[in-house]
């Protein structure tokens, strides 16, 4: 099978963030072609109500799947996979859909304090979903959940080039850092995928060294398992696509994309 005859694999997100699972993706699928969505028009998802939330992906999803025919979908971000991954895989059965949950798990595996953080937006911190991985993964630890309504916002605006105040950035990851009787906070699970691009603004800001856990590569790593590689492969030629819902994504965004190997339509 030629490259041309491989479907691409559809990359979504609520707004740029997703681009650190697209970047771990391509190195582990390098014979395929992604699509990038970016739901611009709806940024940021933690403003919504869910129930109107969970109808805009459907209805989004049930155009982009005819359109473009992907092999998978990954949705690379926390708040729309956990509020509407069920109901997305019920919606579309014939569709495979790798998605994107809190790396508690691996988190409450290598913890040695014991004090594990979630850094995440207010919607994925109220979610039941979230709670059922602290119940099933992680009860031997005591897992503080942080819901940031700006973190998302700011790492957009970083991603971008813009200044953003360390004061103003280490208000929204303060409350990560626990320290009880000696034991201190040692694993910091990013479960926004906006979150790994400002790691190292985090490490430089952090009251003491965490390990910040980036689920963007354990992501990429599932949908290569859903994707066997062929045996053979053409390189691959020109740029994937990026869409916007918004369709007009300003001159930095469209700057940025570019660096990603993407052009956007």
């Amino acid at each position: 099978m030629t490259t041309a005859e491989l479907k691409p694999i559809l990359v979504f997100d609520s707004g740029i963030g997703g681009l650190t699972v697209l970047r771990e993706a391509r190195v582990l699928m390098p014979e395929r072609h992604f699509i990038y969505v970016a739901d611009d028009a709806g940024f940021p998802y933690g403003n919504w109500e869910e129930p109107a939330l969970k109808e805009r992906i459907i209805a989004l999803f049930d155009r982009l799947l005819e359109e473009h025919d992907p092999e998978i979908c990954v949705i690379a971000c926390n708040t729309a996979f956990t509020l509407a991954g069920a109901d997305l895989r019920a919606a579309f059965p014939e569709m495979r859909f790798v998605g994107t949950v809190p790396a508690i798990k691996p988190a409450a595996e290598r913890t040695r304090s014991g004090l594990v953080s979630v850094l995440a937006t207010p919607g994925t911190v109220r979610r039941a979903y979230t709670r059922d991985l602290i119940q099933s993964f992680a009860t031997q630890c005591h897992v503080t959940l942080v819901g940031s309504q700006n973190l998302a916002r700011m790492a957009e605006s970083y991603i971008r080039g813009d200044t953003v105040a360390d004061a103003d950035i280490l208000a929204e990851i303060g409350p990560c850092f626990i320290d009880e009787g000696g034991a201190k906070t040692d694993i910091v699970v990013l479960a926004c995928t906006h979150y790994p691009f400002m790691a190292n603004v985090f490490r430089r800001l952090a009251p003491w060294p965490v390990d910040w856990l980036d689920p963007a590569e354990a992501i990429a790593r599932q949908a290569r398992r859903l994707v066997p590689s062929p045996e053979g492969f053409e390189p691959l030629i020109g740029e994937d696509p990026a869409i916007f819902t918004s369709g007009k994504p300003d001159f930095s965004t469209r700057r940025l994309m570019q660096g990603f190997g993407l052009t956007v339509r």
